[in-house]
């Protein structure tokens, strides 16, 4: 947990060590809460994924199936079009809109209708998706959407807690500014906590911005606090 200290911060770690500082830079990430459909946990990772500019080129030209399991599917099922000639989009128990049919229609995307009841595994490989009506649509690997919560439950003693995200896919700490700044002063945040679409490269850089504008924050401090003393007559 984090709590405050003074003019500054107490890190309480799982160890019980407390470490105090005078920022704090979260870098803790997030958690994807994968659908409760029989076979997802199983082989996630494996040939159950989500993300096709991580993954997708390890599945490409393979049969992609997209499981409709949140907001974005349909954004999802386009971008793996781009990986493969042969798409399946099941709407599970969602439904699509006019014009979202219309786009998966138009780049040749198979939509199946009915909720998915299981993953087929044969082999110790995905073989499919067994709906609820029996039928089994076959699939090499199949892209669900995790729905993605910051990682922050230890923020609570400073009031910082996640919110739901714009896009409907989550929860994450905003930042005030580009620099990292959250609304608690002292506290930065950086790469997935905030930012749900950052690959390591992108919160890797964030982190060291951050860590820059928490370096000047105290230098700033530090000059304000020897220009007050030199001020002060002795």
């Amino acid at each position: 947990a984090v709590a405050r200290d003074g003019g500054g911060f107490r890190v309480t770690l799982g160890s019980g060590h407390v470490v105090r500082a005078r920022r704090i830079l979260v870098a803790s990430g997030l958690v994807d809460e994968l659908p409760d459909l029989p076979g997802v946990r199983d082989r996630w990772g494996r040939d159950v994924l989500h993300c096709p500019y991580c993954h997708g080129w390890e599945v490409r030209d393979q049969a992609i199936g997209v499981l409709s399991t949140g907001p974005m599917a349909v954004h999802q099922a386009l971008l793996f079009r781009g990986l493969s000639d042969d798409v399946t989009f099941f709407s599970h128990t969602g439904s699509l809109d006019e014009e979202q049919a219309e786009q998966l229609a138009a780049t040749g995307i198979r939509v199946v209708s009915g909720a998915a009841a299981a993953l087929e595994v044969r082999d110790d490989r995905l073989a499919g998706v067994r709906l609820v009506d029996g039928r089994l649509v076959a699939v090499a690997a199949l892209a669900v959407q995790t729905r993605m919560v910051a990682r922050a439950a230890f923020l609570a003693p400073l009031g910082l807690l996640p919110v739901a995200h714009p896009s409907g896919m989550g929860e994450y700490l905003p930042a005030t500014d580009a620099t990292g700044r959250t609304d608690v002063a002292g506290v930065w945040v950086a790469g997935n906590v905030t930012d749900m679409s950052a690959q390591v490269g992108v919160a890797a850089a964030a982190g060291a911005f951050a860590g820059a504008q928490i370096n000047a924050d105290i230098v700033a401090e530090d000059t304000r606090t020897a220009v007050e003393a030199a001020r002060t007559p002795a």
